[in-house]
């Protein structure tokens, strides 16, 4: 009984500090990903496959694949978008990497974030491109992935009308 007590009494203590921790930490304390922004894919016919997952799937298809629409969890007013989006094999894009797809990742403090990762010895690919829906700049990880880092401006993006699967 005495080794049941303490071991609640533990998990108490545990949880009430996980608890505190979260009540006093800002959600978006510091530059970080905060979702996926998109997913990029190599394929041998584009169009087919954008036309097979609209057929069988129910997705709906723009010129670049589609935007799955979203409402952010710390702000559920705001929206915010993930782009699925097929593209030719042979495409240059996703050089230097060798992969077959590049992950866009969504972050916060685009800027600060590259600050920090280049202490680490971890350079971009390219220089930031700045658009009304936000900024850009790619990476290598370890692996050999490509991939790209988006500080969004959600609400430009939503502008462009671009059509979205919800």
């Amino acid at each position: 009984m005495k080794k049941i007590t303490l071991a609640l009494l533990l998990a108490a203590a545990f949880l009430a500090g996980f608890g505190f921790s979260r009540l006093t930490t800002a959600p978006n304390a510091g530059p970080r990903v905060t979702g996926i922004g998109g997913i990029f894919f190599k394929a041998k016919d584009p169009a087919a496959l954008k036309t097979w997952y609209s057929k069988n799937l129910g997705i709906r298809m723009g010129d670049y694949g589609s935007n799955f629409e979203w409402h952010q969890g710390v702000d559920s007013t705001k929206k915010g978008f993930t782009v699925w989006s097929p593209f030719k094999e042979t495409t240059k894009y996703f050089l230097p990497s060798e992969k077959q797809f590049m992950i866009n990742y969504r972050v916060e403090g685009l800027t600060q974030l590259l600050a920090q990762m280049k202490l680490a010895g971890i350079m971009p690919t390219d220089t930031v491109q700045k658009t009304s829906y936000g900024n850009f700049v790619h990476l290598m990880d370890p692996e050999g992935n490509k991939i790209e880092l988006w500080e969004p401006n959600d609400v430009e993006y939503a502008k462009m009308g671009s059509v979205t699967t919800k």
